[in-house]
């Protein structure tokens, strides 16, 4: 090896520490924010129809989808899709729309996209949190230790951060996809033991969690059951950021089940609701949290048949859709302006809405700028 080439390896080489490095230097935007809190919700395959339609009449109305018609129909049927999206999401298009930011509505050409090419779970997730579509490491939802920096470990290396990042998940896939075991970070997922928690609830809903029913595959938690753990988890330990990964929403459309899907989504709202009512009355959240709900991927087109499916084989699953709620993003409610976003952007929004800036070893998408009154 000639010296020039010496000279070249040795600046690359140092170039990278000095990359790596630099996460935990990293400055912050130059805009002071509001929030110090943060509250990420996914909705697992959840369609960007759903939530600016509500119940789909070619879908809610076929008994291949729904095994009683006259009851899902009474419950989530209404005259107009302003109507049913309300019936079937009231948070969203009561308190979000009024006080919060709704993305996606592809009737305004208002759009939001996967930038992965995969268009199923773990490369959603891998941008959702690390802002990087790696499409070359990530494409599979095997259980493969994430080689990419997330911003929840970036954030835990931060100060005033360190120990109080947790993650809860239904899908026992994401200790790999957040790379628990190098992130550091806190992740309950599918049928672990609570954890920093020893209530007579927490010791009850460890207990039943081992004996719930196996509804879809191993490894997949009910929803009910992830919501209260992380529910009781923060109400006695108070963490800054929390991630919640619902997944029945994926499960069920693939089942086949449309009044299933409907029934888990509305639920997932109540609880959405219930979740701002307590940060609005708790004294370290009120006034400094930002809730921020989106899903990994969307689904097939009700017309192609193939509302059950997503991948890349399926057209219009990279179709997504995001909404925000807190003190540094304008309550413009539904954004109709036409726009495009991508789930690359929204690690670094994460970020920003803290104060801080997402620098690691790889590029990470921009942030969001009309989230963050800018």
């Amino acid at each position: 090896m000639n010296m020039n080439r010496i000279l070249l390896t040795a600046t690359l080489c140092f170039s990278a520490i000095q990359l790596f490095f630099a996460q935990s230097e990293a400055k912050a935007p130059t805009e002071k924010t509001a929030t110090e809190n943060l509250f990420i919700v996914t909705l697992d395959g959840f369609r960007w129809q759903e939530v600016f339609g509500g119940a789909d009449s070619a879908l809610l109305f076929n008994r291949e989808y729904i095994h009683d018609s006259t009851y899902y129909v009474q419950k989530f049927w209404a005259g107009s899709p302003s109507s049913r999206r309300q019936t079937l999401l009231p948070f969203f298009w009561t308190t979000i729309a009024r006080q919060g930011q709704i993305y996606g509505n592809r009737h305004l050409e208002n759009k939001v996209n996967v930038s992965n090419g995969m268009w199923f779970s773990y490369p959603g997730y891998n941008e959702i949190f690390t802002g990087n579509p790696d499409d070359k490491n990530i494409y599979s939802n095997d259980k493969i230790p994430n080689p990419n920096t997330n911003v929840l470990e970036f954030l835990n290396r931060q100060k005033g951060f360190e120990g109080k990042i947790a993650a809860f998940s239904s899908w026992d896939v994401f200790p790999w996809i957040l790379n628990e075991k190098r992130s550091g970070i806190l992740v309950n997922s599918a049928i672990e033991d609570i954890e920093g928690v020893s209530s007579p609830t927490a010791r009850l809903l460890n207990q039943l969690q081992h004996q719930q029913p196996m509804l879809w595959e191993e490894g997949v938690r009910l929803d009910f059951l992830t919501w209260a753990i992380m529910r009781e988890y923060v109400a006695s330990n108070h963490p800054r950021v929390v991630y919640v990964g619902l997944d029945e929403t994926d499960d069920d459309a693939h089942e086949g089940r449309y009044d299933l899907y409907l029934s888990v989504a509305h639920q997932a709202d109540s609880w959405l609701s219930e979740l701002w009512q307590f940060i609005e009355n708790d004294p370290q959240y009120r006034g400094k949290t930002t809730l921020f709900i989106t899903c990994d991927h969307g689904r097939g087109d009700k017309v192609k048949k193939q509302w059950r499916d997503h991948g890349a084989k399926v057209e219009d699953s990279s179709e997504i859709w995001f909404a925000v709620l807190g003190p540094d993003s304008k309550p413009t409610g539904e954004v109709r302006q036409p726009g495009q976003y991508y789930q690359k952007q929204f690690a670094q929004t994460f970020a920003h809405l803290l104060g801080q800036h997402f620098i690691c070893e790889h590029e990470v998408g921009q942030a969001i700028e009309s989230v963050l009154n800018r």
